[in-house]
């Protein structure tokens, strides 16, 4: 079975990638190598954007995994703009052009920052989704583009992910708990901007685990799916670090509480995709933790551009909009 990977170097892709590989698929990556390119040696690897990918590309391909874009809030706001052409626009294409190809199955990357604020609801597929942030306006509009195209010869999958934590070869330390993990470490002080805000966690091997569901479900299933391994307040994924840090590093670290107010809070059920995909989490926020101790060699440069997404944007020339 042959998969195109959008984005396929990134964070996710260079846990995915290998994975995929283990299980017998044929691999290609399409990716512009922002973070370089930490994929296994025998991945085929095309440098261009997805706005430059043809029906020619996609000749022949069983599915399309689209994890490209700009991947957090920061991105999006330094650039409203590019945020919506790389966000918005490119999956819609993509799965345009990938249907057009013939491909039987597209699997597009979301977020679960698409339902913004909620007042303590546990929230499904069927929820409000009324961000009012770029990054989470733009998912939207690219979830729709992509959904709106499956029929019953072309299978769409829309996974509104938590958000991903853990170590990746391709590590980011933007990302809740490694952000507090590289404060824990480095700092000896975990800042908690508000510890009443819920988020959706999803460790980074259970959305490898979620991708691959989807991959594998039965050809006719399309639709919209929640993934996360837990829903936490923020100062209880703190004190998860706190208590991790010590555990697995020996380092002791303090709790700060700043109280600021943040517009974004929200918990989400994934049911639908345990009923219907078979994604069941495996870990939870103190075996991110673990995870990332035992990996902390490999990324102990904490102050490395690379490991920042909206350091590497900036550093690639991309220019704030203007009134910002």
């Amino acid at each position: 079975m042959k998969v195109v990977v959008a984005g396929g170097a990134g964070y996710i892709g260079s846990l995915l990638v290998p994975r995929l590989l283990s299980r017998g698929y044929e691999v290609r990556v399409v990716d512009l190598l922002w973070f370089g390119n930490e994929l296994p040696a025998q991945t085929e690897v095309i440098k261009k954007g997805v706005l430059d990918i043809t029906e020619a590309d996609l000749k022949g391909v069983d599915a399309v995994i689209f994890i490209a874009g700009l991947s957090n809030d920061p991105m999006a706001e330094y650039s409203p703009s590019q945020n919506f052409i790389e966000n918005a626009s490119s999956p819609a294409y993509l799965a345009y052009t990938a249907k057009r190809a013939g491909v039987r199955r597209f699997i597009h990357g979301g977020s679960c920052s698409v339902y913004g604020y909620t007042v303590n609801e546990l929230y499904d597929e069927t929820s409000p989704a009324v961000c009012g942030y770029p990054y989470g306006i733009s998912k939207l509009q690219g979830e729709f583009g992509c959904t709106q195209l499956a029929d019953d010869k072309f299978s769409v999958i829309a996974m509104r992910k938590g958000t991903v934590c853990g170590y990746s070869p391709r590590m980011r330390l933007d990302l809740v708990i490694n952000t507090m993990f590289k404060s824990a470490m480095k700092d000896k002080v975990i800042i908690v901007n508000n510890p009443s805000i819920w988020r959706p966690i999803l460790a980074i091997r259970d959305a490898v685990d979620g991708y691959i569901r989807a991959l594998e479900a039965s050809p006719e299933i399309s639709g919209i799916f929640n993934i996360a391994s837990g829903n936490y307040t923020i100062g209880e994924v703190a004190d998860y670090v706190a208590e991790g840090v010590k555990d697995y590093a020996g380092v002791e670290a303090n709790i700060l509480v700043r109280n600021v107010q943040d517009f974004r809070n929200y918990k989400v059920t994934w049911e639908k995709a345990t009923k219907v995909l078979g994604f069941k989490p495996r870990f939870d926020a103190k075996d991110i933790v673990k995870e990332l101790a035992e990996n902390v060699s490999k990324f102990s440069d904490f102050d490395n551009p690379r490991y920042y997404n909206i350091r590497t944007f900036q550093s690639l020339g991309r220019k704030p909009e203007e009134g910002m």
